[in-house]
């Protein structure tokens, strides 16, 4: 076999088949037209001594790791899903969510179908492994942009005034019992300054930065910033008085605040260090550097030989081996997102965007997968997806299968991403064919990864091409 065979798979022996065939849907009637589908419901990966405990006909099961927002969990409708927390076995699920858990390739079973990661981030998922998969994996953007933001403005202020030096002074000459003596003289040791005047420099204007921006020109501060990927969506939320740089250097160097707001890419031309040498050697003397995007992105070598010799602070959510008790470091325990209104905020986002794609194929905030929505299914049409490999012929095949058994295809859609394309096709009934049959042919055409009748009894109808295997 090839790698694909270390994935993790449960088998479903054949013999347990007849046992379960009075589970079997029959031929589904809907708005006039008769569509052969007898599809069963436990074609999901499920082994059958298993099905009692792990599912009830006709609903998703949906597998939780970490502790996941219950308002946000709220948003799956009750009588069709069912939440497997933490605590529970893994496995047999159709979907995943999870927050910071380093999700193993061990724990996503055959049957699931896509996973979402409640925060931006999805460095704690194997994604690339998923896209070889074929499982879309989400995310949730800007969904904890507003809690980000305030402890953003928050490390402005604790760069400028040395106020956890204060506190703790504070608390030092509290415990000798002379604080009430000292504190008007001892004040002068954490003097400060006020950011209203200041330049703010914003690298990276998405979600977290758009909003930083605006709210800190709100405090009569200069914002330029930096962004070569800027969308319009994020340009139409800066500040009208922002100037833009045309690089990460020029927008530093006149900088007194410094906000890095991009993402962590590992690898070539990706974003590890990116804040190094080359950059930090045009910082002004004195300027603060916020990180609440990632630790990575920090040349922390670099950032300690420059805080050693100017008077500049580094305020970071990360934790730090080379900047933890630097005098002019403040390493916060990465408190960004840890609201309860962002928790329930990316829960939710996580939640609709799971619902969205197991009931009707749409694909939004995927990190892997491009971006696809078909309008709703026509009546007399039955809606299937296919995840593919983004090959010259594939597409060809797929209709041509549809063709052959006289079947319509009255809409559809075809995206690629890098190495993977996904497809939405509503069907018109044709030969009498039954789906299960249709599905296997396609499934196992060459560079099909995975199929899905988005129709009919959730949990149902999804198939799989692992190495040149058929897994239902």
């Amino acid at each position: 076999m090839s790698n694909i065979a270390s994935f993790t798979i449960r088998r479903i022996a054949s013999s347990v088949r007849p046992s379960i065939d009075a589970c079997r849907s029959q031929a589904r009637h809907f708005s006039g037209a008769t569509v052969p589908a007898d599809i069963e419901h436990f074609t999901s990966g499920w082994n059958f001594e298993d099905i009692e405990e792990f599912s009830k006909p006709g609903s998703w099961s949906i597998q939780t790791f970490n502790k996941i927002s219950e308002k946000g969990l709220a948003k799956f409708p009750s009588d069709l899903y069912n939440i497997k927390p933490t605590d529970g076995e893994t496995g047999n699920a159709h979907a995943i969510l999870l927050r910071s858990h380093k999700l193993q390739e061990s724990e996503i079973d055959v049957c699931v179908r896509a996973i979402a990661r409640c925060g931006a981030g999805t460095n704690n998922v194997p994604v690339a492994r998923m896209t070889e998969l074929g499982i879309p994996v989400f995310n949730t953007p800007g969904a904890n942009a507003n809690a980000v933001k305030e402890l953003i403005l928050c490390g402005m202020l604790l760069g400028s005034r040395r106020i956890v030096d204060g506190v703790n002074h504070m608390k030092d000459l509290g415990s000798q019992g002379i604080a009430k003596e000292r504190v008007e003289k001892d004040k002068a040791m954490f003097g400060g300054q006020e950011l209203k005047g200041k330049t703010l420099a914003v690298v990276g204007l998405g979600h977290i930065g758009a909003a930083t921006a605006r709210d800190a020109a709100t405090l009569g501060m200069n914002v330029t910033g930096y962004d070569p990927g800027l969308s319009i969506e994020s340009a139409l939320k800066l500040p009208r008085g922002i100037s833009l740089s045309d690089s990460i250097t020029s927008a530093v160097s006149s900088a007194d605040y410094i906000s890095i707001n991009i993402p962590y890419v590992k690898g070539e031309g990706g974003t590890h260090g990116i804040i190094g040498k080359d950059v930090i050697s045009n910082f002004k003397s004195g300027a603060v550097l916020l990180n609440f995007a990632r630790g990575e992105l920090v040349d922390s070598d670099e950032m300690k030989k420059h805080l050693d010799d100017n008077n500049g602070r580094y305020i970071s959510d990360f934790p730090d081996d080379a900047l933890w008790d630097h005098k002019n470091s403040v390493i916060l325990p990465h408190l960004g997102a840890s609201t309860e209104e962002a928790e329930d905020s990316a829960a939710a986002m996580a939640a609709e965007t799971i619902q969205e794609y197991l009931e009707t194929g749409t694909i939004r905030n995927s990190v892997n997968f491009p971006s696809v929505s078909l309008p709703d299914r026509p009546d007399g049409t039955i809606r299937i997806s296919i995840v593919n490999k983004n090959q010259p012929g594939v597409l060809a095949s797929i209709t041509d299968s549809f063709a052959k058994h006289n079947m319509n295809i009255q809409q559809q859609i075809n995206h690629s991403r890098g190495d993977i394309a996904y497809n939405v096709l509503d069907i018109e009934p044709g030969t009498e064919v039954a789906i299960k049959d249709l599905q296997r042919a396609l499934t196992m055409m060459d560079g099909i990864l995975s199929s899905r009748v988005v129709f009919g009894t959730p949990g149902a109808g999804y198939a799989r091409n692992i190495d040149g295997q058929y897994w239902v």
